[in-house]
């Protein structure tokens, strides 16, 4: 697979405190790669390394064979976190303004944009100013604008952020898109599930240091231990003395029983006792959403978060 980016050992400090240590990861083309962290892990200033906002103390960024150091502003795309266009602007002239940026030839930015706005249910709003648009609208234009110029490395900073159950679909079918034509796709969110259906790999930042590096399979596997629902009225205390269960959780006649990791699931249903009352049972394995709460809180332990590199 062909990489687009590599980041090495990157660290950078702050006075005396340490922000990152020694994050190193690539994404390829045509790969959407997750950032993840919970808040003052480290995921904002890894990614304005990455965009030449700040610069590393240690470590280097490659993008495509260009100086260790360097990505160029015209092969890269940026939707940042905090939102800013100028509001007294019209929208296709800030769109217009955005590509001019990246050196992208105006005719086909306005073809671009024109096809993007139709796409995004913003067609007709060519002439309104910024800041007569809702936020969601808002939120669509600055999508367009980081995408207008056909970006090879795109880096989305919670994009989903403030977007109803419509547009996340929509901005969910584009991202896909831009990544099966070959866009290199750099995204960090704090919604797991939006992150659990579209990315490819994931990184994961707490402390400053990599906890996780894998593909979704990779980490489902090291980290996501079976759970069993089943709908009945069972008492808590006997369901926490059941052979392989590690904790279980009893609200309104549903139990959730965290299994061991060892546990073999077809054996361990086959010895569960048979008084047990059982009206549904069904056995999954736990989400990337806690996955990501049991590290942030540290309830995996570091032995648990030592996931090997793939």
């Amino acid at each position: 697979m062909e990489r687009v980016l590599r980041v090495e050992n990157l660290g950078k400090s702050f006075k005396d405190r340490q922000i990152i240590s020694d994050i190193s990861f690539d994404v390829h083309k045509g790969e959407i790669m997750a950032v993840l962290g919970p808040n003052g892990a480290g995921k904002s200033t890894t990614i304005r390394n990455i965009m030449g906002i700040m610069y590393p103390d240690e470590g280097s960024i490659n993008f495509r064979g260009f100086d260790k150091g360097t990505v160029p502003r015209h092969k890269i795309g940026y939707l940042p976190e905090e939102r800013g266009l100028y509001k007294n602007v019209k929208v296709m002239d800030i769109l217009l303004y955005f590509a001019e940026l990246k050196d992208y030839p105006a005719k086909k930015a306005r073809e671009r944009a024109l096809h993007y706005l139709k796409k995004f249910d913003l067609e007709g709003k060519e002439k309104t100013s910024v800041e007569e648009l809702s936020k969601g609208m808002g939120q669509k234009v600055q999508f367009i604008a980081s995408i207008i110029h056909e970006p090879e490395l795109l880096i989305l900073d919670e994009p989903f952020s403030g977007l109803d159950p419509v547009s996340q679909e929509l901005f969910k079918e584009e991202i896909r898109s831009l990544a099966d034509e070959g866009t290199a796709i750099l995204l960090s969110s704090h919604q797991m599930n939006l992150v659990e259906e579209l990315c490819d790999r994931l990184y994961m930042i707490h402390r400053g240091k990599k906890v996780i590096y894998g593909t979704l399979d990779d980490v489902k596997s090291e980290y996501a231990n079976f759970k069993c629902t089943i709908r009945g009225t069972n008492v808590r205390k006997r369901l926490e003395q059941l052979s392989g269960v590690q904790r279980a959780e009893v609200d309104e006649g549903v139990s959730v029983l965290h299994l061991d990791r060892d546990t073999h699931v077809p054996t361990w249903l086959s010895e569960l006792p048979v008084d047990l009352d059982i009206q549904e049972l069904s056995i999954d394995r736990i989400s990337l959403h806690e996955i990501f709460i049991g590290i942030a809180t540290d309830r995996l332990g570091e032995k648990e978060a030592d996931l090997i590199e793939k």
